[in-house]
């Protein structure tokens, strides 16, 4: 597959509400021990909500497929994380307005967008230990790989990025939340948030493997 047509962003938030569906569970029990507990029903619920939208939005204008998506996640799913993620996907949007085709330049373009959805809106860095921490080495990995790179290639190369990403939030100081208050805790655990990046990037690359509509 050397390139996203419309379609198959569709197909995508299909994988990736699939995936939290999955998880929902183990999300919730990860969260439970650094947070309210409740982070596998909203990224549940707004990912079936951004899936949807998606499905019926009769668009081929990915950025209109993403911002619509975006919209539709922040209203069904208006926690922290569901909030940070809807504006990912909206400013992701907003990047690839008038975009039909998508090459390996753009999909960085769309993971470097839902960075500067989650940074403008959560106002965190990387490093925070945060969602951010599993999108962003993607988006910093994309970006080094340039458009000559298949995006098959390239799933492999993003997706072992986030996971990185994710390991490395096992070693980081929570800033925001309740974890932050019981911060030492949580040394030596991945972050949930970071955990939900990266389901969301695997899921991704996942169809990207695949090759094929779902």
């Amino acid at each position: 597959m050397d390139i996203l047509v419309y379609e198959d962003i569709v197909s995508i938030l299909g994988e990736i509400s699939a995936v939290m569906a999955e998880q929902k569970a183990f999300l919730c029990e990860l969260d439970a021990g650094m947070g309210d507990g409740d982070l596998g029903i909203t990224m549940s619920s707004g990912w079936a909500a951004a899936a949807q939208t998606a499905k019926t939005a009769k668009e081929t204008d990915i950025g209109k497929i993403l911002m619509k998506s975006g919209l539709k996640m922040s209203s069904a799913a208006p926690s922290t994380m569901g909030t940070l993620l809807a504006s990912a996907l909206m400013e992701a949007g907003k990047s690839l307005s008038g975009k039909t085709l998508l090459g390996t330049s753009e999909l960085s373009e769309l993971l470097t967008g839902l960075c500067a959805g989650i940074t403008k809106r959560g106002r965190c860095a990387p490093g925070d230990r945060t969602v951010l921490d599993s999108i962003w080495p993607a988006a910093e990995a994309a970006k080094q790989l340039g458009s000559a790179v298949s995006l098959k290639k390239a799933a492999a190369v993003i997706r072992d990025a986030s996971k990185k990403g994710l390991e490395n939030t096992k070693e980081m100081l929570p800033k925001f939340g309740r974890a932050a208050v019981f911060a030492e805790k949580v040394i030596g655990r991945q972050d949930q948030g970071a955990t939900a990046g990266f389901l969301i990037i695997d899921a991704i690359c996942n169809y990207i493997e695949k090759g094929e509509k779902t």
